[in-house]
């Protein structure tokens, strides 16, 4: 590339020193460009792309609101027709962004990368897969440590029970033999 710079700029009969600034610049802008690293190019891509992804998260989550939203009672103040509205336009845009984002990995990304939009949906699917299965294993554990606290409660319960009735029974004998006593002691002093 920088021969054929060079070749053009030589075919130039007498340059003027803006000519050569221009030239100098650009060799430097190439040379910078050869010294990159392609992975670089990638990290940079992936990044770019990473940002749009975040951005397409980000009103993933928005339009989850919006639909959990619809399942309880509505106490704000926006009318059902704006929400709808609202609900278009994200899934709208989602849409859109996701068009964008399929355009952008098949036609713009260098050819380097191959198959970009099939490995990425592919992956997408599999971390789907695998974060549905630790929803499910989490969810399965809470279930299991609600149960047991549950059960920690109702043994509490029961234990204070019995505790109280003992209490009661251990206070109430404890009475009942005080007042035997008080009543023999105050029958021998009146004989």
């Amino acid at each position: 590339m920088l021969d054929d710079l060079k070749s053009q700029f030589n075919k130039i009969a007498d340059p003027t020193p803006a000519q050569k600034m221009q030239y100098n610049a650009e060799v430097q802008r190439v040379q910078e460009i050869a010294k990159a690293d392609p992975d670089d190019v990638f990290t940079d891509i992936g990044n770019q792309l990473g940002v749009l992804l975040d951005a397409q998260d980000q009103l993933g989550k928005a339009l989850l609101a919006e639909e959990l939203e619809t399942t309880t009672v509505y106490k704000g103040t926006d009318s059902i027709g704006r929400r709808a509205l609202r609900r278009i336009i994200i899934e709208s845009r989602l849409n859109t962004m996701m068009s964008d984002l399929r355009e952008m990995m098949v036609y713009q990304a260098p050819p380097e990368l191959g198959s970009l939009w099939h490995r990425y949906e592919t992956t997408v699917e599999r971390i789907y897969k695998q974060q549905e299965i630790a929803r499910i294993e989490e969810l399965r554990m809470a279930q299991i440590a609600a149960a047991k606290r549950r059960r920690m409660i109702a043994k509490f319960r029961e234990n204070v029970t019995w505790f109280g009735a003992v209490l009661f029974v251990t206070i109430w004998l404890i009475s009942v033999l005080i007042l035997i006593k008080t009543s023999k002691t105050a029958s021998h002093g009146f004989y």
